[in-house]
């Protein structure tokens, strides 16, 4: 008998560009929506990843430092087109965003009020809510596959709720766990398979090109290239305005919180309301308040407050 199922056609790179750059404006819900939207559209939809494989992908990304939507989707991006679909993903994801924000921070210094801004995305709320809700639902249902992983989820959401357990060291902790549980007992503690299989069947999704393999060579041209660019900006500024200047101290500053960021947003928001508003006093507290109103309320990810602090201290 013939099979009749065929794998879909790999997506073309202006198709995945109109896809990122759609992503960027109805990226609303923090993480925990935005990897749900990723999820429905690229492997339930379009299938163009496999199951394992974006779950493989999400886990490694949640260990960086930095947003890990925002990391899971230049990953994906990677994945379809090499280095400049991860480009592409990567910058389209924020890219709305950061107008967004830029000119909402401009208006919030302008006017000092943001109460119309609260009643233009107050009826936003519902919809975020209902995408974080759908996201724990969909993701969980795929990723714990047994009784011990339930409860491990469990005991995570009471140490970091009722406890305030670091982040980093529930996952550490996790981890270690899992890796134990997979040596003493892998029937609770299924290991995945790697990049094979998926939810909508083996052969379902798209046959992604295999990925360069890491070499010594690579990875220096890739680090230096990505450390210039860092801090090309940040020593330009500090030679032109000066090393004591507002500028060149956000730049060092944002460049050490980006350092720390593991958790995601959430881990470091606190550390950088602390030290911009008690220590260094660039803004005060009901004006961190409001970047995260703003933040929560527009699309990309939540990290994008920086954007909001940095203006409002240099302004």
């Amino acid at each position: 008998m013939t099979n009749l199922i065929t794998d879909p056609p790999p997506p073309s790179f202006m198709e995945a560009v109109r896809f990122w750059w759609k992503l960027g404006w109805i990226s609303f819900g923090g993480p925990a929506g935005q990897i749900a939207i990723m999820h429905k559209e690229i492997i339930e939809r379009r299938r163009w990843m496999s199951e394992e494989h974006f779950l493989h992908a999400l886990n490694f990304c949640m260990m960086l430092p930095g947003p890990e939507a925002q990391q899971l989707a230049t990953y994906l991006g990677w994945r379809l087109h090499g280095a400049r679909g991860g480009i592409a993903a990567g910058t389209l994801f924020v890219l709305p965003s950061m107008f967004i924000l830029l000119a909402l921070s401009w208006l919030y210094m302008v006017g000092g009020n943001i109460v119309w801004v609260n009643g233009l995305f107050y009826g936003l709320t519902a919809a975020v809510i209902a995408i974080v809700v759908s996201a724990v639902k969909r993701i969980g249902s795929k990723a714990l596959k047994s009784p011990s992983l339930w409860i491990l989820a469990g005991l995570s959401f009471w140490a970091i709720h009722h406890y305030q357990i670091s982040f980093v060291i529930i996952i550490l902790t996790a981890a270690l766990i899992g890796y134990a549980g997979g040596k003493i007992y892998p029937r609770q503690f299924p290991a995945g398979k790697g990049h094979v299989k998926s939810s909508v069947g083996e052969h379902q999704c798209v046959k992604l090109p295999p990925a360069p393999k890491a070499t010594m060579g690579r990875t220096a041209l890739v680090s230096a290239i990505c450390l210039t660019l860092w801090w090309l900006p940040v020593l330009g500024i500090g030679s032109w305005l000066g090393w004591q200047s507002i500028h060149f101290q956000e730049g060092l500053f944002f460049s050490k919180a980006a350092l720390v960021t593991i958790g995601g947003a959430y881990a470091v928001l606190p550390y950088v309301a602390q030290m911009t508003v008690e220590k260094f006093g660039w803004l005060s507290q009901t004006q961190m308040m409001a970047g995260l109103g703003l933040a929560e309320t527009t699309p990309g990810p939540l990290i994008m407050v920086l954007q909001f602090v940095g203006f409002v201290a240099a302004w």
